[in-house]
C-alpha cells in the first residue's frame, strides 16, 4: 500500500518541481490602437471654374476628378473627390442642378434614402440641418457604427444648386480603431461646409 502512495507524492513533486522554473511569465499583452500620424492642418481655395461655388478646403488633401462613373462619363463635369493619401480617406463631392429630370424634391429624397441605408449597420443617425446665410441650406448625416461612409451631407439653394458629399475611408479596421480619423477629418468636412458659398 505504502508503493501506490509514494508514487503519487513523487509524480506531485515533479509537477511542482516542473511549475517553479525561472522561464518568462507569459501575460496578455493589453489593448492597443494602431499609432496615427496625422497631417497638419491647414486649408486652400476650391474656386475651380466648372462647379457653381467655393469653399475652403483641407490643404492635405488632393482634388480628384471623376472621369467615370461605373464605366459611363459623370453625370456632371463637377464630380470630384477631396483624396488624403495619408489617411487613404476620400470626400466624394457630387453636383447636380436642380431641373426637371433631377428635381429639388427627388434630389433630397435620395441624399436622406442613401443616408438611411447605412441603418441595417448604423447604431444611430444625427440629422443636423445647415441653414447659412447666402442661400446655403442642407443637412449632414452624421453616423455611428460599422458603416462604410459614417459622414455625407447636402447642400443646395433648393432652386437651381445641389451637393452631396460622401466620406470614406479605404481601410479594413474596427470602427473603434478609425473613429480618432473619422473625428479629425469630420472637423475639417464641417470647416469646409462652413466657408461654402454659392458663385
Amino acid at each position: 500500500m505504502k508503493q501506490p502512495r509514494s508514487i503519487i507524492l513523487s509524480f506531485l513533486f515533479l509537477i511542482l518541481f516542473s511549475c517553479s522554473s525561472d522561464g518568462p511569465v507569459l501575460a496578455p499583452k493589453p489593448r492597443a490602437f494602431p499609432r496615427i500620424d496625422f497631417p497638419e492642418r491647414g486649408t486652400k481655395p476650391f474656386n475651380e471654374t466648372y462647379c457653381p461655388f467655393k469653399f475652403e478646403y483641407p490643404k492635405y488633401t488632393r482634388l480628384v476628378k471623376d472621369t467615370l462613373f461605373f464605366n459611363d462619363k459623370p453625370e456632371n463635369e463637377c464630380w470630384f473627390d477631396l483624396h488624403c493619401p495619408s489617411l487613404n480617406s476620400y470626400l466624394h463631392c457630387s453636383y447636380y442642378p436642380i431641373d426637371k429630370v433631377n428635381t429639388f424634391d427627388k434630389l433630397v429624397t435620395d441624399a436622406f434614402v442613401l443616408s438611411n441605408k447605412h441603418n441595417i449597420k448604423a447604431n444611430y443617425i444625427d440629422e443636423i440641418p445647415i441653414q447659412k446665410p447666402g442661400g446655403v441650406s442642407g443637412y449632414v448625416f452624421d453616423l455611428d457604427g460599422s458603416v462604410a461612409s459614417p459622414f455625407q451631407f447636402y447642400l443646395t439653394d433648393s432652386t437651381d444648386h445641389f451637393l452631396r458629399g460622401s466620406l470614406y475611408i479605404r481601410a479594413k479596421a474596427r470602427p473603434d480603431s478609425l473613429a480618432p480619423v473619422f473625428d479629425f477629418l469630420k472637423k475639417d468636412v464641417m470647416a469646409m461646409i462652413n466657408t461654402f458659398e454659392w458663385k
